[in-house]
C-alpha cells in the first residue's frame, strides 16, 4: 500500500485515468473526512476535511495510531470500532466523535495543513457521525479499516436543544400542580394520563372510555360537559371549574383550562391542563372567618403592645395595677381590677386595688387555701374563669362562706390569672364584671399574654422597691446627720434625689473638722444609681476620711484616693470629687478637683464666678493631682454642686454653668446674706422647668461679714 499523501485516494489497478482522477477529487474535495487505518490501527490514508477537523497537516497525521492524532476521548472511541470492526470483520455505523476545536484565525488552510489556530477565544465543540468499514484485498484477507466522517454538529445541537425543551416542559408540568391531558378533536381521550389516573384511581380503559370527565361530581358533571360540548364546536378556549372524585372517594376542587391546538384552519387535538385549587378555594373561606378575628386580634395586639409599654414605665406595684386596671377596662370591658402578690411563706396573697399600697393598711389579705378565683389561680398555676354565679359556685364549691360573698357583692363574673416568673407562681390578676360574661378563646390569650407582662412588671417593680429601700438606707446612712456648727463660717447642703425614676445615685458631700481646728469639705458624685453606686459612695467617702486624717492636703488625698481607686472599682466606674480644707478664722483655704464641676463663688457687692481650682480628672484616671489656694472674702458664699443642678436631657453643661451664674447674679440681697436661703434659691431656680433626672447635692460654706453679729 502507497503512501504518498499526494493524491488521498488508494490507487486501484485497472481504473482508467479518469475514473482515477474523478476518484481523487473526490476524495479531496469532498465536504466528508475520509482515512484508512491498518490493522495495527495506524493511519494510512487522511484527506484534507478530516486533517482540518484534526487540526494537523495531513503529513503529520500519517502512520500515527488514534491516540496521537486526536485528543484523549475521541481517540478512544475511535480506537474501539477500530478494533471492533477488525476482530468482527463488521462495520460500524454512525458512531459520535467530539472534538473541541481552537478558532480559527481567518484564513483558508491548504496542502500543507489547516488555517493557524487563534487562541484568543473559546474552543468550539463539533461532532462527528463516523462509519468504519472493513477493507478487504483481492485474496479476500482484510487489509485495514477504511473511515468516513460526516460533521452533524448542527444536527446534534438542534436535537439537544429539543430534547432539553422536551425536559423543561415536562419538569416544569410534574413541579407545578397541573395536570396535563390530550383529546382528539371530538373531545375524546387519546393518550394515556398516568399523572391524572394517580389521582382519580382510573385504570387505561376507564380513561380512554370517559376520560377526565368520567370523575367529575355528579352535581357538576351536566353543567361541564355542556360547556366543554360548546367549545368543542365553536372552537375555542374551555375554562371551568368542578369537584373531581379521587381515588380515596374524597372530592377535590379542580379548575381546566383547554385550548385547541390547529393546524392551519383544522383542529388536530386539544391540550388542557387540570389544577388542583382546593386550598385555594378553602383559603378563600378561610379568609373571610379570618378577616374579623384578625382585626379584633390586632385591637387586642395593638392593646397588649401600649400595656406591655405602660407597664416597662411602671416603677411600683402600685403603678403596675394602676396600669391593668386602665387596660382591663379598655380592653375586656372588666369593672374591676386587682394584682394580689404572695407572701414568703407563699401562704397568702396581699390584694393591691387600685389607690392602695403592698401592705398597706387598706390592702386585702387572702389565705391560698381559701375559695377565690386568685387562689385557684396561684394554687394551680392556671388561669380560673367563671362566666356566672353559679359557675363560680361549681367550680368553688357552695360553701356559706361564698354564698355571703355572693349576696354582699355585685359582681357576676371572676377570671383569676397567675402571675408566673420561672415557672413559679409570684401573685395572681384579678378582674371582675358586673354582668354575666364569658371569655372567648381569643380574649384567654389575650389575657395569659398580659399576665405574662404583669408578670415580669411586678417582679422587677418588687425587686425595685427592695433596691430602692436598700440603696437609700445605705446612701443616707453615709451622709452626715448634721454639719459641723462654727462661728466663723456658716455651712448649708442639700441632698435633691432623682424623682424621674424614683432611685438613690451616688451623690453625696461631707464636712468634717481635722486635729488642728481646720474644716475639711468634700462633694462627690458617682456615676450610676442604686445600691452598687451608693456603696461606691460609701468607700470613697470613707477612704477620703481616713486619707484626710494622715494628711489633709487636698492634692495628697487625692492622690491616695487614686490608688484606692484603682485597686477596688471597675474601670468603667466614674467618680468625679471636689475635696477642700479651709481655715475658719482666717478663709484661707487649698482645694483640689478631680473632674468636678468649678465652685461658684457668691459675692454680696460683685458678679459671681466660676471656679477655684482647675477641673482636672475623675478618680482612678492617671494624673498627677495638683492644689490651688483661694480665700473666702467675709460676706462671700462658696457653692460646691454635682452635675444635676446644671446638666440634664434638655440643657448641655456649658449651658448650665452660664444659667448657674445668672441666676445667682439674680438673687436678691437677703439671699445671699443666708446660705440655708442661699442653697433653696439655686435649687428650685435651676430645676424650674425642667424634669430632674438626675440627683442634686449643693453644700455652701458662708464666712459672714465682719460686723456681723
Amino acid at each position: 500500500m502507497s503512501t504518498d499523501t499526494s493524491v488521498p485516494g488508494p490507487r486501484v489497478s485497472g481504473l482508467a485515468a479518469s475514473d482515477s482522477a474523478l476518484f481523487a477529487t473526490l476524495i479531496k474535495e469532498a465536504p466528508m473526512g475520509f482515512a484508512f487505518f491498518d490493522t495495527g490501527l495506524r493511519c494510512h490514508r487522511i484527506n484534507d476535511t478530516l486533517a482540518g477537523l484534526l487540526g494537523s497537516p495531513v503529513a503529520e497525521l500519517v502512520d500515527r495510531v488514534p491516540g496521537e492524532i486526536m485528543p484523549e476521548e475521541p481517540a478512544a472511541t475511535a480506537a474501539a470500532c477500530l478494533r471492533e470492526v477488525i476482530s468482527t470483520d463488521r462495520s460500524v455505523i454512525d458512531k459520535d466523535l467530539r472534538f473541541e476545536v481552537p478558532p480559527r484565525d481567518g484564513g483558508e488552510g491548504g496542502p500543507e495543513g489547516p488555517a493557524e489556530p487563534d487562541s484568543s477565544g473559546p474552543a468550539e465543540v463539533r461532532c462527528w457521525a463516523t462509519s468504519w468499514f472493513p477493507s478487504h484485498g483481492p485474496d479476500g484477507k482484510l487489509l485495514g479499516v477504511a473511515l468516513i466522517a460526516v460533521d452533524v454538529t448542527e444536527r446534534r445541537l438542534d436535537e439537544e436543544q429539543i430534547r432539553r425543551k422536551e425536559e423543561r416542559y415536562r419538569s416544569l408540568v410534574e413541579a407545578s400542580s397541573q395536570v396535563v391531558w390530550v383529546a382528539s378533536p371530538a373531545g375524546e381521550a387519546v393518550d394515556d394520563a398516568p399523572e391524572w389516573r394517580a389521582i382519580t384511581g382510573q385504570s387505561i380503559e376507564e380513561y380512554r372510555e370517559g376520560g377526565w370527565l368520567a370523575v367529575v361530581h355528579e352535581e357538576d358533571r351536566q353543567r361541564v360537559e355542556a360547556a366543554w360540548r360548546e367549545c368543542l364546536e365553536d372552537v375555542r378556549t374551555f375554562q371551568s371549574g368542578y369537584r373531581v372524585r379521587t381515588r380515596t372517594g374524597a372530592y377535590r376542587q379542580y379548575e381546566v383550562r383547554a385550548v385547541p391546538i390547529k393546524r392551519g384552519e383544522r383542529v388536530v387535538e386539544w391540550v388542557g391542563a387540570n389544577t388542583d385549587v382546593t386550598g385555594q378555594r378553602e383559603a378563600d373561606e378561610m379568609r373571610g372567618r379570618l378577616t374579623e378575628q384578625l382585626s379584633a386580634a390586632a385591637l387586642r395586639t395593638a392593646r397588649l403592645q401600649q400595656a406591655t409599654s405602660m407597664l416597662a414605665e411602671a416603677l411600683t406595684v402600685g403603678q403596675v395595677v394602676s396600669v391593668i386596671t386602665e387596660v382591663g377596662r379598655s380592653a375586656i370591658g372588666a369593672d374591676r381590677s386587682a394584682v394580689a402578690l404572695l407572701d414568703h411563706n407563699r401562704l397568702k396573697l396581699s390584694v393591691i386595688t387600685p389607690g392602695t399600697e403592698q401592705e398597706g393598711e387598706n390592702s386585702q389579705v387572702v389565705a391560698v387555701s381559701a375559695a377565690t378565683a386568685m387562689s385557684v389561680a396561684v394554687r394551680e398555676s392556671r388561669p380560673f374563669l367563671a362566666g356566672t354565679p353559679d359557675s363560680l359556685r361549681r367550680q368553688l364549691g357552695g360553701e356559706e362562706e361564698l354564698e355571703r360573698y355572693l349576696e354582699r357583692t355585685d359582681e357576676r363574673a371572676w377570671v383569676g390569672l397567675p402571675l408566673l416568673m420561672a415557672g413559679s407562681a409570684i401573685g395572681a390578676l384579678r378582674f371582675a364584671f358586673t354582668r354575666p360574661r364569658e371569655i372567648t378563646e381569643e380574649e384567654r390569650v389575650f389575657l395569659e399574654a398580659l399576665a405574662g407582662q404583669c408578670a415580669l412588671a411586678v417582679g422587677r417593680a418588687t425587686l425595685y422597691e427592695q433596691e430602692h429601700s436598700t440603696a437609700e438606707q445605705l446612701q443616707r446612712s453615709l451622709l452626715p446627720d448634721s454639719l459641723p456648727q462654727l462661728a466663723e463660717m456658716q455651712l448649708a447642703a442639700r441632698y435633691h434625689p432623682a424623682t424621674r425614676h424614683v432611685q438613690v445615685g451616688g451623690d453625696w458631700y461631707d464636712a468634717f473638722k481635722l486635729a488642728d481646728d481646720r474644716l475639711a469639705i468634700a462633694v462627690g458624685d458617682v456615676m450610676g444609681k442604686g445600691v452598687l453606686a451608693a456603696s461606691v459612695m460609701g468607700r470613697v467617702r470613707n477612704a477620703l476620711r481616713a486619707l484626710a486624717l494622715n494628711d489633709p492636703r487636698p492634692a495628697a488625698v487625692l492622690a491616695g484616693l487614686d490608688r484606692v481607686f484603682s485597686a477596688t472599682e471597675d474601670e468603667e466606674q466614674f467618680t468625679t470629687l471636689a475635696y477642700a480644707v479651709i481655715n475658719p478664722d482666717t478663709g484661707a483655704g487649698v482645694v483640689s478637683v478631680a473632674g468636678h464641676p468649678p465652685a461658684l463663688v457668691v459675692r454680696p457687692d460683685g458678679p459671681p464666678t466660676l471656679g477655684l481650682s482647675e477641673p482636672g480628672t475623675p478618680l482612678g484616671w492617671p494624673s498627677q493631682r495638683q492644689q490651688s489656694s483661694f480665700s473666702v472674702e467675709p460676706g462671700n458664699t462658696v457653692v460646691f454642686y454635682s452635675d444635676g443642678l446644671v446638666e440634664n436631657r434638655r440643657r448641655g453643661v456649658d449651658a448650665g454653668l452660664d444659667e448657674l451664674v445668672a441666676v445667682a447674679g439674680n438673687a436678691p440681697s437677703e439671699v445671699v446674706r443666708d446660705p440655708e436661703i442661699l442653697v433653696d434659691y439655686l435649687v428650685d431656680q435651676m430645676l424650674a422647668g425642667y424634669d430632674q433626672d438626675d440627683d442634686v447635692t449643693v453644700l455652701a460654706l458662708h464666712v459672714p461679714p465682719r460686723n456681723s453679729a
